[in-house]
């Protein structure tokens, strides 16, 4: 089971779980409504049908709470735990037609909550040799950012700045725009001073002049765009521990280890959260 010693602040989130409920209860759950008794309990487990790591469950309480106050969760499996198909992860307990009102939002969240982490635990483990971590980017869904960025630690990988607010990243455009890294960083140390800021400064660089300027530049981290293999040796060499190195741009399955041997800190990559296959899962009433 993964460690993460963070859990997203889901009352933060709770606009988007409205609009979530609001698209699709709509004026009502009508197939629910018409069929059962709107005071009759009901319980339901969840059943694994892929394996992987699970990830939300510590969601789907809040959800099922939130929209039942009455429902009740007995957990058996914890988020980041590794799952097979037949595991239960939990039973919950409530009023039957807003636990079928719950059903598919739980689920949905779930799974593919559950897609990130197991995906971010295969690059993890294929690295797990080198001093390398692999990270999240802002390729995420809006409005699920910061579940999706706890998924990616659930499952062992890292997370990279979670906005454009918490780290100063200093892009080819910004750079470009600016005149160069020299006047970009120097800019943004005047920036952050008179607004009383302390966040740390990467600077992207795109062949080993770049990275000279940016080690002048005495930035906190240097990332190695689209460098090749041996580029990107000769860069952690030069920078050694002046400055944090992350490898960025185009970086796979097939090419992750071979970057991690590298010796470069981090490795960045945005298909942790954009290429995702959600993990199969259902939830089932219980036959009293």
């Amino acid at each position: 089971m993964t460690s993460v010693n963070w859990t997203p602040d889901f009352k933060a989130l709770q606009p988007s779980f409205d609009l979530a409920i609001a698209e699709d209860i709509g004026d009502g759950d009508h197939s629910s409504l018409s069929c059962l008794d709107g005071q009759k309990r009901g319980r339901a487990r969840l059943i694994i049908k892929d394996p992987g790591i699970i990830a939300g469950v510590a969601l789907a309480e809040y959800l099922f709470k939130y929209i039942d106050t009455s429902a009740v969760l007995n957990v058996f499996i914890e988020d980041g735990s590794s799952i097979k198909p037949g595991d239960i992860i939990f039973e919950v307990e409530g009023n039957a037609v807003k636990l079928l009102q719950s059903e598919r939002l739980v689920l949905n969240y779930m799974q593919r909550l559950s897609g990130i982490a197991t995906s971010a635990s295969k690059y993890a483990a294929m690295i797990s040799h080198t001093k390398c971590s692999v990270l999240d980017t802002r390729k995420t869904t809006p409005g699920l950012r910061t579940l999706e960025k706890w998924a990616v630690q659930l499952g062992g990988g890292g997370n990279h700045r979670m906005g454009l607010y918490d780290m100063i990243m200093l892009k080819d455009n910004h750079i470009d725009f600016a005149g160069g890294i020299l006047p970009a960083v120097e800019r943004v140390r005047t920036y952050l001073k008179s607004k009383d800021k302390d966040l740390k400064i990467e600077v992207e660089t795109r062949d080993m002049s770049e990275v000279h300027q940016a080690l002048e530049a005495d930035a906190d981290r240097i990332m190695l765009d689209n460098f090749t293999l041996a580029q990107t040796v000769e860069a952690v060499a030069l920078i050694g521990d002046k400055a944090e190195t992350e490898s960025s741009g185009g970086i796979t399955k097939k090419t992750l280890v071979a970057y991690a041997e590298c010796g470069v800190d981090f490795i960045s990559i945005g298909a942790l959260t954009h290429q995702i296959a959600s993990l199969d899962m259902s939830l089932k009433a219980i036959e009293e």
